[in-house]
């Protein structure tokens, strides 16, 4: 009888046997790989003012040096790679505009089919720290008036409401974990289980307002609070008494918060990180940082209202209950930014327009818009003043100023005032305005003889006074009397 174990079958059906086995490795491995593989249909949205530093939060998020500002609701995502794995996705980024007007955009990235996959961020600024809080309370109560209208049943937002609270009381501080092997590890995690599933009360303050979503509250622009020190006399108790009002904020949502800066690249780094650990579970082994005013990080479920009475201590000048507005308060007068202006030039006939009220209101003459430099109101009466006062100051003087036309304003005050009145009618003719007078029909020889004429008249008036009357009596008489006809 011959043995089997050298048969030609029974080494084939061996051989089949090892084949299928290494096949069905091969397939539990790539079913292994493909139950791990990061979803794609994580993302995050946005939310805060404008100028709160969200588009180039999110741009340094994705390593883009030149972020382009939209309107609306933008969209953008962010690559996430896993390196244990081996594996990339990409994280999809939804940021609205800070006008409320744009809420009803929310629908958008948010709705009943992406509310389990989707994480808010809400952004302020630390340029205005007086206005953060009410920011932050705000866009809290647009998500929530938002999340109200959507048709999510009550079973599912307890189902989202409890899942929170089982991440937030399920944290522990990176150092403390347990080896898996370790039994103590499987002890404690027995032990928490049990806990949680008879739902511990939670701290003062804790989840009071829980949505059912993760969340971060980011504080951009920490690098001015440099110039909140130097220009406005902020000191280390205010930054802790805001600290301690956004912790509380913080505390009733069960959200994370970060202090970062873009221009000085702080913890912008450890915000991807964090972001990528809540979203897709990855390993972030960071603590909570507190020390530094500028850089604080408090992971979501490391806080609680006695960690918060840590900054207490410090408040010397306020309560930490104090209203946020009273001890926060807008400047009255704040020094600019340097920053540069645009200039925009003045349109040259409004400019012209407001030369010409103003010399109104300083008892000038109007002129009309568009008035020459000859026709300039500012230079006719300038000899008749002359030609007036030099009149009344002439004792000599024989002529009547009721018989006086405008082209012989100021003639009899002598040779000057006879010049007066010559380039005086030059200017009427030149122009080619209406005058008073007999300046309109006057031509070169006319005005000639008339000077001539003047001349031989102040010639002949040349006489010595006389004996019997005094200089003023008889400069009154001539001007009291009109000239005999000998004078003439």
């Amino acid at each position: 009888m011959s043995d089997p174990r050298n048969s030609t079958d029974g080494g084939m059906t061996c051989l089949k046997d090892v084949k299928s086995s290494i096949w069905a490795a091969i397939l539990s491995e790539v079913q292994s790989r493909g139950n791990t593989k990061l979803p794609t249909t994580k993302s995050v949205l946005v939310l805060g003012e404008n100028e709160s530093g969200k588009t180039t939060l999110i741009a340094k998020l994705q390593g883009v040096e030149d972020p382009k500002k939209g309107s609306g609701l933008e969209y953008a995502y962010i690559d996430v790679r896993d390196e244990y794995r081996d594996d990339n996705t990409r994280l999809r980024v939804w940021v609205l505009d800070g006008d409320p007007e744009h809420s009803h955009l929310l629908e958008f990235a948010l709705n009943e089919e992406t509310f389990p996959d989707t994480m808010i961020m809400f952004s302020v600024s630390m340029t205005s720290p007086w206005a953060m809080l009410d920011q932050l309370q705000n866009w809290a109560t647009i998500l929530q008036d938002h999340i109200d209208k959507l048709n999510l049943s009550a079973d599912f937002i307890q189902e989202r409401k409890q899942s929170v609270l089982k991440r937030w009381q399920e944290y522990i501080e990176p150092g403390d974990e347990l080896e898996a092997s370790s039994p103590m590890r499987h002890s404690t995690r027995t032990l928490e289980d049990d806990l949680l599933d008879e739902e511990l009360p939670l701290g003062e303050g804790t989840l009071t307002r829980n949505l059912g979503l993760d969340m971060v509250v980011v504080v951009t622009k920490t690098d001015y609070m440099g110039t909140l020190e130097k220009d406005m006399d902020y000191r280390d108790e205010h930054f802790d008494f805001i600290q301690q009002w956004i912790r509380r904020f913080c505390l009733q949502y069960g959200a994370a918060l970060f202090y970062t800066s873009v221009k000085e690249d702080k913890n912008c780094d450890l915000l991807y990180k964090y972001l990528v650990h809540r979203i897709y579970h990855l390993p972030f082994r960071t603590p909570a940082l507190v020390v530094e005013k500028d850089a604080v990080l408090i992971p979501s479920g490391w806080d609680n209202m006695k960690k918060i009475s840590i900054l207490y201590e410090n408040m010397q000048s306020m309560k930490p209950d104090d209203y946020y507005t009273d001890v926060i308060s807008r400047p009255q007068t704040r020094k600019p930014i340097t920053r540069e202006t645009e200039i925009h030039a003045e349109d040259e006939q409004q400019f012209l327009i407001k030369q010409q009220q103003l010399l109104q209101q300083g008892g000038t003459p109007s002129a009309p818009l568009g008035m020459t430099r000859q026709e300039s109101p500012m230079r006719t009466p300038t000899s008749s003043k002359t030609s007036d006062r030099r009149t009344s100051a002439t004792p000599g003087s024989q002529g009547s100023p009721k018989k006086m036309d405008g082209a012989k304003v100021g003639a009899a005050a002598g040779g000057e005032g006879v010049l007066a009145n010559f380039f005086n009618s030059l200017l009427h003719k030149k122009t080619g305005s209406p005058s008073p007078g007999k300046v309109q029909g006057m031509d070169k020889a006319a005005v000639r003889s008339d000077a001539a004429a003047e001349l031989d008249r102040l010639t002949r008036n040349k006489k010595p006074p006389s004996p019997t009357g005094s200089p003023d009596s008889s400069a009154n008489s001539s001007l009291e009397q009109p000239p005999s006809s000998t004078d003439c």
